[in-house]
């Protein structure tokens, strides 16, 4: 007979809760989800900065760079995902192995991914809508664009100091937060569908772009394909390597599906499925994008919050096109911060049932099935970062948190080969120690290319989840009660 794990302490003696999740999502959700969250930011935000700033046209490389290490570290998730059908991801994956305090570390790395994720993708999202609203103006004779004040970050930083840029508050991107968080309260089911509707639009759309602005791709803005180094993470090698850990932000959805096994109906099945295949079409679809983008526009111009309409604007025949991308990323963006809200309250759950966060944390709601308290509160919280802070500084910041805990996982995974051998394992990771082994290197590689600009932000985010451990979650910890 295999031996059993229990995802956390609460597992052997959990009681009835107000509200149970409810195990409604099939593989083919599942995948949806994966999609949903990975294609959005990565082409319709993150892309511009990654080439404009770091990477050139070997944008492209950097994506393969990217979709190499999420896929070592995905083969990790999905075995734990099917032998832990829990909500938690890699919080309740590092719980069972590695312990509870590197638990700990990893769930508020992911409390960092999946916040200021949605915030930075919700602030891409006020680009488009913002162009939305021009082109409709303009169609009107009217100008009905938001101004600077109300559409933009007040919050910037150069050169690693605070500055104010004028601007009031980015008011489109705490709005749609607020709309998407009321529909991820009222049930996963619903979210799914609205989720699933979105992403065939969007996937719709990006092949539309892919075979009309093929046409126009003029070979010269490729050369050089890897632009002379400009300084440390400036073009060259190392600004592939830099844009690698910039676009790294674009993959973390596989990760989010991970966080809805709680609600998978035959989670052994179908969580690989859903990680790996989300995984695999978004890898195919970010490189043949990234080609076309940097091939139908000077890469230098591409630094905007709408770099793949800012890229079509340069052709006037392609006007048509640009109108219908502009529609199709506010759809695509919306259902990218659906999933990351989606997915961070679940998160929190687990970690409250473990005692580590306020118990309110854990609550689910008896009709909607929903960890609502979490939903509620992350959707304020997220709202605020999007509402005051820059896509630059917030893509950075989630992908070392999504690197960490990626790099966790893949040690967790080799761990649990050891300490519990005769696990029933629905997936087993092809060669696991080369797999995991080198999945944490890629991660912990490609974190310190980011951490070497942004240290001071990073720990600082280090030391307050450590305050935070010792003073509340230290103390009211689930499993050091069951010790004693």
């Amino acid at each position: 007979m295999s031996e059993a794990i229990p995802a956390r302490a609460t597992d052997a003696t959990a009681g009835p809760e107000e509200g149970q999740l409810r195990r409604v999502l099939t593989a083919r959700h599942l995948v949806t989800l994966g999609v949903g969250a990975v294609i959005g930011a990565g082409i319709f935000v993150v892309t511009g900065q990654a080439a404009a700033v770091h990477a050139g046209p070997a944008l492209v490389i950097s994506f393969v760079i990217a979709g190499i290490a999420c896929a070592l570290a995905a083969l990790c998730y999905a075995e734990f995902a099917a032998v832990l059908p829990v909500s938690g991801s890699a919080y309740s994956y590092a719980y069972a192995t590695l312990g509870e305090y590197t638990a700990w570390f990893v769930g508020w790395n992911l409390v960092l991914e999946y916040l200021f994720a949605a915030s930075a993708v919700a602030a891409g999202w006020s680009g488009y809508f913002n162009d939305a609203l021009r082109m409709i103006g303009r169609s009107l004779g009217v100008n009905l664009q938001l101004p600077g004040v109300l559409a933009e970050a007040p919050i910037d930083i150069v050169g690693g100091q605070f500055h104010m840029t004028g601007a009031v508050v980015n008011l489109p991107a705490a709005i749609i937060i607020g709309l998407l968080s009321s529909l991820c309260y009222r049930g996963i089911t619903r979210s799914a569908f609205a989720n699933a509707v979105i992403v065939a639009l969007k996937v719709t759309v990006i092949a539309l772009f892919v075979v009309f602005a093929a046409k126009a791709i003029n070979i010269a803005n490729w050369h050089p394909f890897i632009p002379p180094s400009e300084g440390a993470g400036h073009f060259g090698w190392g600004g592939v390597f830099r844009g690698a850990t910039i676009v790294f932000m674009s993959y973390i959805g596989f990760d989010a599906v991970s966080t809805a096994a709680g609600e998978a109906r035959n989670p052994q099945r179908d969580m690989p499925i859903g990680i790996l295949g989300s995984l695999a079409i978004c890898t195919v679809l970010y490189i043949v994008v990234s080609l076309v983008l940097t091939g139908i526009a000077p890469f230098r111009l591409l630094n905007t919050a709408e770099p793949v309409a800012t890229a079509l604007s340069l052709h006037p025949s392609l006007a048509w096109l640009e109108d219908i991308v502009v529609v199709g990323a506010i759809c695509g963006l919306a259902s990218v911060i659906l999933v990351l809200l989606l997915g961070l309250p679940r998160v929190l759950l687990a970690m409250a049932k473990d005692g580590l966060l306020p118990r309110r944390l854990g609550h689910v709601h008896v009709r909607f099935g929903t960890p609502s308290t979490g939903t509620a509160a992350v959707g304020v919280v997220a709202a605020a970062i999007a509402a005051l802070f820059p896509i630059g500084m917030l893509s950075e910041l989630v992908s070392m948190g999504t690197l960490l805990a990626f790099a966790t996982v893949c040690i967790g995974v080799l761990v649990l080969r050891y300490t519990k051998p005769s696990l029933e394992r629905g997936f087993r990771v092809p060669c696991v120690w080369v797999t995991s082994v080198g999945g944490a290197a890629a991660c912990l590689y490609l974190f310190w290319q980011a951490f070497e600009s942004h240290w001071q932000l990073m720990i600082a985010w280090a030391a307050i989840g450590q305050a935070i451990y010792f003073a509340y979650g230290y103390r009211h910890s689930v499993r050091r009660r069951l010790a004693q």
